[in-house]
């Protein structure tokens, strides 16, 4: 159990204000308001991998305290529910364990959360923020129809024959109106997963982690429950109103988790080889187009599976708050 103490607090509520003033950077300087945004996700994530929920809860609230004050409710409502909770939450999943015996392990030794699992909670949840934020902003027909027409009379500026024909345009909303929320998801849950992995890194690096440092390449997978939800948003995409916009985050944000969990397996399974790095380079200056992305995407849904990083409890330790914090053995289920 996490002990709830001054520093723990103190610590959160600095995480917190970092966040906000990443936030308010991110909207005062478009050109990096993305990366920026993502970044606010970084304080939370360490001081919950580092100092437990208590601090976590304290960052998440006083950075949306500042935020409501420094900006709008509205802004900070948003911050929440987009970034500030799915960083809680994936801290606090990382920091679950439980004896190894309950999987079919050792008897001296833990077992932690699978990052498989925290992968798929990352999705969903990054999934019920772009639908609450669609929700906030009016996202349909007629905001995209918006969206066209401004572009449209940006480009008959240039040219007159630009963007002129209807049916054109049209079969452009109707195309933006899928990939808009697809590509929002997507884009979000690469972030943020980023943020993670750089999270872990810095906490390893200081000695607070409570969770052991884990290969990210042979770890980091997406589990097979995460196909059915996907498969539902494949067939939800195709219908119209509600039900397909959510259909078509759904696709976006477990695309994005299984793209990720490709290039983790393109990783491992390239470890030791000669040509790795130069095969490694290639793969990724291909990513510019379709096909190998693709191709990469069907390797993340062909290798899904649930790996659990095993830890001993360390001497003297009376729980699965005490690993042995070098030490990065794996059981797969």
């Amino acid at each position: 159990m996490t002990t709830l103490d001054g520093k723990s607090l103190i610590t959160g509520m600095f995480a917190g204000l970092t966040a906000a003033l990443l936030a308010l950077g991110a909207s005062i300087q478009p050109s990096f308001a993305s990366l920026l945004y993502a970044a606010s996700a970084l304080p939370v994530l360490i001081v919950a991998l580092g100092r437990g929920n208590a601090a976590s809860l304290a960052a998440i609230v006083s950075a949306a305290v500042i935020s409501a004050v420094a900006i709008s409710p509205v802004f900070a409502a948003g911050m929440a529910v987009f970034t500030l909770l799915p960083a809680g939450w994936l801290g606090h999943l990382a920091s679950l364990a439980r004896p190894a015996t309950e999987i079919g392990g050792p008897d001296d030794q833990i077992a932690w959360y699978p990052l498989s699992d925290m992968m798929m909670h990352l999705c969903g949840l990054v999934s019920i923020g772009v639908v609450l934020l669609g929700f906030m902003i009016g996202y349909g027909p007629d905001f995209v129809a918006e969206i066209v027409k401004a572009v449209a009379d940006v480009a008959s500026t240039e040219d007159a024959k630009l963007m002129t024909d209807p049916v054109s345009l049209e079969q452009l909303k109707g195309m933006l109106l899928v990939l808009l929320p697809a590509a929002q998801g997507a884009t979000w849950v690469m972030m943020l997963t980023a943020a993670y992995y750089i999270a872990t890194r810095i906490v390893s690096s200081s000695g607070h982690a409570k969770r052991p440092r884990e290969s990210m390449p042979a770890a980091l997978r997406m589990n097979r429950q995460s196909l059915v939800v996907f498969m539902a948003g494949i067939i939800a995409a195709f219908l119209n109103g509600p039900v397909g916009l959510v259909g078509a985050v759904l696709c976006g944000t477990f695309s994005a988790g299984f793209l990720i969990a490709g290039f983790a397996s393109l990783h491992y399974r390239t470890m030791g080889k000669d040509w790795r790095l130069p095969a490694l380079i290639i793969v990724y200056l291909s990513v510019l187009f379709v096909l190998p992305v693709f191709a990469i995407l069907i390797l993340g849904l062909a290798d899904t599976r649930r790996t659990v990083a095993l830890t001993p409890v360390r001497k003297g330790g009376t729980g699965p708050n005490e690993p042995k914090p070098d030490t990065d053995n794996e059981h797969e289920r």
